[in-house]
């Protein structure tokens, strides 16, 4: 009897779902005659339609030799800048040995005093040790610290016009202080930032610390229309920005099914959502809203010099930003727009785009800093051994342990 009755019941749910699977044709049929009519977007089933292909459509991660070429030229640099920037704050340019150790963001970098000594004799070409126990910059290396000082003197209304665009992305139109500091290398900004340009601008930023909150924020003052245009609405080829598509390119020998093919395909024709706009009228769950999310971090990484950052520098932005759970998998689903690349021991977030296929920024992309930074590059290359230096140059011969999955293999967030 129980057997019976369930059998009954699976029959009826059969039947229950055949009924909403020729209702559902048939409703699709209809909407499909109406495309003639008014715009395929409006159709009443998008958004169930939509729904479906953002839960099914994955596509794999493949190795980018060139990108990750590009992410590990700068694995030391960021640390040596550090110190080169410390040294060069010191009257005549140098410090003591006590000092300098003392420091503790110095500390917090290299995580012991014995890893700093090691750093500034391994680099010679940038640091000088003197007798006394000071350190000072070489020649060559305090040449290139006051032609990078000038560089970010020339180009402030630039860096100013690119910080405020970052927090007109957000909804609060404001960024914790400790957030805009993760982004501050990639955004261009000097280390006194807080002292030098947020306070030649009060007309634009002011920084508060709302009641009940230990951090301070970083608010923006005023709004610029003529800023709240996206760099892909600036790339049309003609004023109609309704239904923009992203360029996309893959890595030599990145297969996509013919599902995916179609998917992209119809994914590159749906409406574009400037991310300037607000969002608050999108569905989170269709592909529409995607594209918005997507248009979001292809728009943030154009605001930093090098065309990409960490993954973890946007991770806590997904309030701010209107942004679904697990908001970050939008890289790994459009990895023809971005690359993740997962050298030097971290996930970094790159617009392919602004690469053309190589591992050297597109020169209509290249900011004057860039420049600055590879001769930087340069500079402690030749400070290693001739074979050590060869090793340098090939960037994808030293892998760390996250890239050591083989090619094809999915990423998890």
């Amino acid at each position: 009897m129980h057997a019976n009755k369930l059998m009954g019941i699976g029959t009826i749910r059969r039947g229950l779902s055949m009924a909403a699977w020729c209702l559902l044709s048939v409703a699709r049929r209809m909407g499909n005659s109406r495309r003639r009519k008014r715009g395929w977007w409006e159709a009443p089933l998008f958004a169930m339609e939509q729904r479906a292909t953002l839960v099914n459509v994955k596509l794999k991660w493949v190795k980018d030799r060139a990108l990750d070429a590009a992410v590990s030229r700068e694995r030391h640099l960021r640390a040596a800048h550090h110190l080169l920037d410390l040294v060069s704050s010191r009257p005549g340019h140098r410090i003591s040995r006590p000092e300098l150790l003392a420091e503790r963001s110095v500390r917090n970098v290299f995580g012991s005093e014995g890893c700093v000594l090691a750093f500034l004799g391994k680099y010679r070409t940038l640091f000088a040790l003197c007798r006394g126990g000071d350190v000072s910059l070489t020649d060559a290396a305090l040449d290139l610290r006051r032609r990078e000082v000038d560089c970010l003197v020339e180009s402030e209304p630039d860096l100013v016009s690119r910080l405020r665009r970052l927090l007109m992305l957000t909804l609060p139109r404001s960024l914790p202080l400790h957030t805009v500091d993760l982004l501050r290398w990639d955004l261009g900004l000097p280390r006194d930032y807080r002292a030098s340009i947020l306070r030649r601008y009060p007309e634009h930023f002011a920084l508060e610390q709302p009641e009940g909150d230990e951090r301070v924020w970083l608010h923006l003052l005023s709004w610029d229309d003529h800023l709240a245009i996206s760099e892909l609405e600036k790339s049309a080829s003609n004023s109609d920005t309704t239904c923009l598509p992203f360029p996309v390119s893959f890595t030599k020998g990145f297969g996509l099914r013919s599902k995916c093919i179609n998917w992209l395909r119809e994914w590159q024709a749906l409406p574009y959502t400037s991310p300037y706009a607000e969002p608050s009228g999108l569905d989170r769950r269709t592909d529409v809203s995607e594209k918005r999310n997507v248009g979001v971090f292809h728009e943030l990484l154009h605001l930093t010099v090098a065309k990409r950052t960490e993954r973890h520098n946007v991770s806590n932005m997904r309030k701010l930003l209107a942004m679904p759970q697990k908001f970050t998998k939008v890289f790994e689903r459009h990895p023809g727009i971005f690359y993740l690349s997962r050298v030097l021991g971290t996930q970094t977030v790159v617009l392919r785009e602004a690469y053309g296929g190589g591992s050297l920024l597109l020169e209509k992309y290249a900011h004057p800093l860039v420049a600055i930074r590879e001769e930087y590059v340069t500079m402690m290359r030749a400070a290693l051994p001739p074979r050590r230096r060869s090793r340098e140059r090939d960037s994808c011969s030293e892998q760390d342990e996250e890239d050591k999955e083989g090619e094809g293999s999915e990423l998890t967030e």
